[in-house]
């Protein structure tokens, strides 16, 4: 039976499901750059071609092996724009009898799958995606019967399950969690290398003047572009992080630094999450660093629950949830996105940093994703579709099912506490505490109220009265509304005025 394989641009494993058993003399191995794909938000520049130039090394490598690859470039004169198209388009031209893919990461793309069989008469075999260490089934059963779904728990099973940082049927190191040992904020003297470079290639170089010319008004720096785009690249990445930058990524994980978008971080998220990099042979990289005693527990302990716990667990929550996770707004949060996030056009330092970085890079690290770009939308009331627009547009490893579960559920509270346990809502002393941003600020985070005043102190103590009726409840707050409570009328009349003049001047260029 002749079969189209077709392989999505973040399936890039010669392991993938849809390839197994592939017949070289006989199946089409379909790949395609579908203008649908790269507008329905208009992703950053670096993204685009980060994507396209791996698919097109990744169709480039199956077909030295054999493969008959059929790859529609994005500037194909007879291209259809979407997947559906270029599937309708393939079956016609080499006369297919069925379809084989791999489980999607994005809901609407599953919605499309689903509809093959009825629309092209043809059976069509969706196979799980088993890059992934929890298939959504499995999570399913985990989920059943508990209140609240904590990640804690979840990743603890992944450990014994897997066989990860195990003694006998305990912890290594007595501990399942090291993650109060990785909040140092960040000291003079730190020397912080540099993160993988690669020099674009003739296929790389192609695609990025495609994107150049092609999404010339989407947000982004193209240039300079260093990604790896190749799986071979990405390992030397993952072991480039693994010789010089996990011996000081647990301690120094929450930490920014002016100027230093990389940090200690393995920047390796862009390479897992299109399949370059498989899971398990980052967290077993990192576990043998802790065997050969060249990374501590700490560290390596951290690193591993980000990809066997919070990944996966993002993941499932997305797939448990949808299509309804999407619209959830707890707080009824209904300010659209203000200009900076684009413009980075803001006298805030901290958040002037993270968006020029993210426009420079493609790439932000979780604390200034979460407790800056994050914190300040959530404690302004922006509105989750807005955010979460921006959120999968600006950064080269945002997909949905990982991007949505992160910023509804732990950034923005959307869910209600499905997720998280708390918001995570911050003022001007956890930046100040995390980063040296406050020093070259306009604003003076020392100061609660006033002109002059960092606009996240004020703002956290108005987001929380905005939002007692949903939030007095919550265990992990009632000390914070004791201490509100406690201010005189005077202090609370200031966080309401400042508050108000501020979110009334928020689309202001000058804030």
């Amino acid at each position: 039976m002749k079969t189209l394989r077709f392989i999505l641009g973040d399936q890039l494993s010669q392991n993938i499901s849809s390839l197994r058993d592939c017949d070289k003399s006989n199946d089409i191995i379909l790949m395609c750059e579908v203008m649908a794909e790269a507008t329905y938000v208009k992703h950053h520049k670096k993204k685009i071609a980060f994507l396209f130039s791996a698919m097109r090394h990744f169709a480039e490598e199956l077909e030295a092996q054999g493969h008959h690859v059929r790859y529609i470039k994005l500037d194909d004169e007879h291209n259809s724009c979407s997947f559906t198209g270029e599937v309708e388009r393939a079956i016609k031209k080499h006369t297919i009898e069925q379809i084989i893919v791999t489980y999607p990461g994005e809901y609407r793309v599953l919605q499309d799958m689903l509809s093959w069989g009825k629309r092209f008469g043809m059976p069509v075999e969706i196979r799980s995606d088993d890059r992934f260490l929890c298939d959504p089934d499995e999570f399913v059963v985990w989920a059943e019967g508990r209140k609240q779904l904590r990640m804690e728990y979840f990743y603890r099973e992944m450990r014994k399950k897997h066989a990860v940082l195990m003694n006998d049927d305990g912890p290594e190191g007595g501990q399942w969690n090291y993650d109060a040992e990785n909040r140092k904020p960040p000291k003079e003297g730190l020397t912080i290398p540099a993160t993988y470079h690669s020099e674009p290639d003739a296929i790389t170089q192609e695609v990025m003047s495609l994107v150049a010319e092609r999404f010339n008004d989407h947000f982004g720096d193209l240039e300079p572009f260093h990604f790896a785009v190749t799986r071979d690249q990405a390992l030397i990445a993952l072991r480039q992080f693994i010789e010089q930058r996990l011996s000081q990524f647990g301690d120094y994980q929450d930490a920014m630094i002016e100027g230093e978008p990389w940090m200690y971080h393995s920047h390796i998220s862009f390479y897992l999450n299109c399949g370059l990099l498989l899971p398990l042979e980052c967290v077993q990289a990192a576990e043998q660093a802790y065997t050969d005693q060249k990374a501590p527990l700490n560290a390596v302990e951290g690193f591993i629950r980000q990809i066997i716990g919070w990944r996966e667990y993002m993941r499932g929550i997305y797939w448990l949830k949808m299509p309804d996770y999407a619209k959830q707004n707890f707080f009824d949060a209904n300010r659209k996105l203000p200009g900076f996030y684009w413009t980075a056009k803001t006298k805030m330092n901290c958040l002037h940093h993270c968006v020029k970085e993210t426009r420079q890079n493609a790439y932000a690290h979780h604390i200034q994703r979460l407790m800056v770009l994050g914190n300040f939308a959530l404690i302004a009331g922006i509105d989750p579709t807005h955010v979460n627009a921006w959120f999968l547009i600006v950064y080269a490893d945002a997909y949905e099912w990982v991007e949505l579960p992160n910023v509804s559920g732990m950034i923005l509270f959307a869910d209600g506490g499905y997720l998280a346990s708390k918001p995570y809502a911050a003022g001007g002393s956890y930046i100040n505490k995390m980063s040296d941003y406050c020093k070259n600020c306009d604003y003076k985070v020392k100061q609660k109220t006033g002109p002059d005043a960092c606009p996240f102190n004020y703002l956290y103590w108005d987001f929380l009265v905005r939002n007692r009726d949903r939030l007095a409840s919550n265990h992990r707050l009632g000390m914070m509304y004791k201490t509100y409570d406690r201010m005189g009328d005077d202090k609370k009349l200031a966080i309401e005025q400042d508050s108000k003049q501020f979110l009334g001047s928020l689309y202001d260029q000058k804030i």
